[in-house]
């Protein structure tokens, strides 16, 4: 199915979940037929910021983390009642967010145990997640954004669609894609200045 038409359909769901049909088995049709879409939206994100997670000892993969996206979503989903398919994908952006920050934070937390070289030396401690304090402040700075700078940096640079796509999908010109976008690295670079002391701030984060 084109993603037009699974935009479509993914609307219907959502204009159901409105009315007074039972809930759970909408949301079970609606994710279903969303589930090409979270499943690039999981792989995405799980790559591009947070590659450790996919090596030992966690060995995470887009299918397991949808399937706990998903789980989120069931629940959030009891109460929440996005209007649009652009709402539904922003909540699913943030709940996958909190996934995977859930599980970097219980790796980090776990004891691990110390490697030793042919020497007999402990090999030096890491994070176990792969995430630096400097990395889970970025995280941190990114879920603080505004709503809309927040979504477009969603869209482009996690997701990474182009600035035309993102524009398309949030029915707003090209030009104030830009805008956000380019509004979103300011206050990253604003918030985040102190990790690039004695340098201009960015154009990208």
């Amino acid at each position: 199915m084109s993603e037009e038409n699974t935009t479509v359909v993914v609307q219907r769901y959502l204009d159901e979940l409105g009315e007074d049909s039972p809930a759970e088995p909408v949301v079970r049709a609606l994710l279903d037929r969303a589930v090409r879409r979270l499943h690039l939206l999981c792989s995405t994100m799980l790559h591009r910021s947070y590659p450790r997670l996919t090596r030992p000892p966690s060995n995470l993969d887009a299918d397991e983390l949808l399937g706990a996206v998903a789980e989120r979503l069931l629940k959030s989903l009891r109460e929440a009642r996005p209007q649009t398919v652009r709402q539904l994908f922003a909540l699913a952006n943030q709940h996958i967010r909190w996934e995977l920050n859930d599980l970097a934070r219980r790796l980090d937390h776990q004891p691990t145990v110390a490697a030793l070289d042919e020497g007999g030396v402990p090999a030096p401690a890491s994070s176990v997640s792969g995430l630096t304090p400097a990395g889970l402040r970025m995280l941190r700075a990114i879920d603080q954004l505004p709503a809309d700078e927040r979504e477009v940096f969603d869209l482009v640079r996690i997701q990474g669609m182009t600035q035309a796509e993102a524009a398309q999908l949030l029915g707003v010109a090209a030009v104030t894609v830009k805008r956000r976008l380019n509004r979103g690295l300011r206050l990253l670079a604003e918030q985040l200045a102190d990790l690039r002391p004695g340098e201009d701030p960015p154009d990208a984060i």
